[in-house]
């Protein structure tokens, strides 16, 4: 990610984009647990992104001296404080959306939290995890799309995140013409995958591949609150 901000082209800003896309739900939740409303929130998050990606935060950022998690909550946090100016708001239906933002999507993330006992930070925590693990399960989701087994990954994928018992396998290998044994194998194989995918995604946001497992920790612990 920082690379690409450190030398950029039209391709690598397409690349920040996409990651602008990625990561919105995070920087919305923190911004609506300070107490903006949903209209507000929706401004403020269009107008972060759109401000980091014209003036390259990123390319200003020190791969070698955190995690992308921590400089994207520093920014947004830099930004509420002294970069928003209300008399130049950009407003849904003016000026260029940077990041589509879904309204019903968002509030359907944030609003039963926002009356919660949680702070801006740890809402912040928890759908950078969210979103993490989301766009991890859209990459597996693509790949086996793109082998032609998008169906397929429908039916396994929930047995991605527990081991169902021996009927459960039973039943869906009848449906998929399988023997459960091969079943429990490509589900093997599909959490290997997901792993690897997961450490991937994880490699671009921290500084070395030592971070890797700390950031797994985080992940795990920003879900649990």
């Amino acid at each position: 990610m920082l690379a690409a901000a450190a030398n950029p082209t039209p391709d690598s800003r397409a690349s920040l984009a996409t990651i602008c896309k990625a990561y919105w739900p995070p920087v919305y939740a923190f911004v609506r647990r300070t107490g903006y409303d949903p209209d507000e929130a929706q401004d403020l998050t269009q107008a972060f992104f759109a401000t980091m990606l014209e003036k390259n935060y990123l390319g200003s950022a020190d791969r070698e001296r955190g995690r992308f998690r921590t400089f994207l909550l520093a920014a947004v946090k830099h930004f509420l404080a002294n970069e928003w100016d209300k008399q130049n708001a950009l407003k849904r239906g003016g000026g260029q959306t940077a990041v589509p933002i879904d309204p019903l999507e968002v509030e359907e993330w944030c609003v039963p939290e926002a009356v919660e006992e949680r702070t801006p930070e740890s809402l912040f925590a928890r759908h950078w995890a969210l979103s993490l693990l989301a766009n991890v399960m859209a990459k597996l989701r693509a790949e086996n799309a793109g082998k032609g087994k998008a169906d397929y990954f429908e039916k396994l994928s929930p047995l991605l995140d527990g081991d169902p018992s021996a009927k459960g396998y039973e039943d869906l290998a009848s449906e998929l013409g399988a023997s459960p044994g091969a079943l429990r194998v490509a589900v093997h194989r599909m959490r290997r995958r997901y792993r690897e995918l997961l450490r991937a995604e994880l490699a671009e946001t921290v500084s070395t591949p030592a971070e890797i497992d700390e950031e797994i920790r985080f992940l795990l612990s920003a879900l649990q609150v």
